[in-house]
């Protein structure tokens, strides 16, 4: 467990550490887009955070290649190598996008492109656990099919979630921090050693989004673009890919007992095809809504608006910070709910504690104007719109009192691309 938390906190670092300068890098590139009207933010805001967050790939899969038990990785097999090779490709492919804008059909032959160069290394599936009939050995045409429909399924449901600042990297990391309890307990509780891969895969793409989250919640300096969304949906879905279709089931010895306790037992290995939807079932669920709105409307499917979910909890009186955070608690309770099922499919009690969480989640949805207010003493560690409305209160009657010219600045537009923007403070001062 120390070399994990090594490598994640390296990944972590180069990631965070990167992060500025490639913002300024963007800067000076151009990479900075014009608002269009579903936009949320306001302000010309850089992308191409995924060369941040590609190198932070690349160095922990280095510092993991020269650790004394994650060597075995690399000496045993070649996923790792079949994983960087993938990576590479769509994040080229990611950062053409951010700056050039390609057409939608080049990027989702680029993807078919990184998930064959994957195959080809053997990162595939291999066998699929099926319910009610057990393990089915796919054929090469099979498993090739399957792995390229998973790989591009996920990356661009990653893709499409990202919509808010922060919210596509704290979904994936909350996702990839519960797959990697799953497949650190495939490795060690049963011992089987198919199961390390996954297990750096996961750590290494939680490192990547906790370095770059910093820098991308809200106000964002910086968005990680196609180049960083494409990028950990194509990690993640190796890591399933790679849990999924490499661990024979025969050797975890499930189908002992009772043909009750075989169907009990059996739900660790369908986990792993459950895992990625948990980052897929919100933006699919978007995406239900989004293609039944426009129709009913009389649009086209594929017609750009602001009626997804994010702009919804928007439009009813949520902030953005409680909009992500709102996301975050549905992820979780997804991901985290799927992990403890695995571990203990017979409780009721887990099944009752999602329930329960479920109905707070809702209420979460339905008190948009609450404001929680700190105690005193902690008024002065938490955002102003978080303390006692006495003290509110007063400041804003000494604002009102003020003379109006004292309050107002000049503000004057700096167009996108100049050298002095500084990410959201890129129209000025901000108060």
């Amino acid at each position: 467990m120390r070399e994990y938390l090594l490598t994640l906190c390296v990944t972590a670092a180069v990631t965070y550490l990167l992060t500025g300068p490639v913002r300024k890098f963007a800067i000076v590139a151009g990479a900075m887009p014009e608002i269009r009207a579903r936009d949320v933010h306001r302000e010309p805001t850089p992308r191409l955070g995924g060369i941040a967050m590609f190198f932070g790939l690349c160095a922990g899969l280095l510092v993991a290649d020269h650790l004394t038990n994650l060597n075995e990785v690399f000496e045993k097999s070649n996923e790792p190598r079949a994983l960087l090779s993938g990576a590479a490709l769509i994040w080229l492919i990611g950062v053409l996008d951010d700056k050039f804008e390609i057409d939608a059909l080049i990027k989702l032959g680029g993807q078919m492109i990184a998930a064959g160069v994957m195959v080809v290394q053997g990162l595939t599936i291999l066998w699929l656990p099926v319910p009610g009939v057990g393990t089915v050995a796919l054929t090469q045409w099979q498993g090739t099919l399957l792995t390229v429909a998973l790989v591009v399924i996920t990356i661009n449901a990653v893709n499409f979630v990202d919509g808010l600042d922060g919210l596509a990297a704290g979904m994936v990391c909350i996702a990839a921090c519960a797959f990697f309890l799953y497949a650190y307990r495939i490795w060690y509780g049963y011992n089987i050693e198919a199961a390390a891969p996954a297990t750096l895969f996961a750590v290494i793409l939680m490192g990547m989004c906790l370095g770059f989250l910093p820098h991308n919640m809200h106000p964002a300096r910086i968005f990680m673009g196609d180049s960083g969304s494409m990028l950990i949906g194509l990690v993640l879905a190796a890591g399933a890919i790679s849990v999924t279709g490499q661990i024979d089931p025969d050797v975890m010895k499930l189908f002992s007992g009772s043909e009750r306790n075989a169907v009990h037992q059996m739900v660790p290995v369908y986990i792993p095809l459950v895992m990625p939807l948990t980052i897929i079932a919100i933006p699919a669920a978007d995406l239900v809504l989004a293609i039944v709105r426009r129709t009913w409307r009389g649009q086209s499917p594929f017609a750009a608006d602001r009626g997804h979910l994010h702009h919804r909890l928007l439009e009813i009186g949520h902030s953005h910070s409680r909009a992500v955070l709102i996301m975050y608690f549905w992820s979780a309770l997804i991901a985290f709910g799927a992990l403890a099922y695995s571990v203990n499919s017979a409780s009721m009690w887990i099944v009752l504690g999602v329930v329960f969480l479920s109905a707070i989640g809702l209420i979460l949805l339905l008190l948009p104007r609450f404001t929680p207010r700190a105690p005193r003493w902690a008024e002065r560690f938490v955002p102003p719109r978080y303390r006692r409305r006495r003290r509110a209160l007063a400041v804003a009657v000494e604002e009102a009192a003020e003379p109006v010219a004292a309050r107002e600045e000049p503000r004057e537009p700096v167009a996108a691309g100049a050298s002095r923007v500084n990410g959201a403070t890129a129209v000025g001062h901000r108060r």
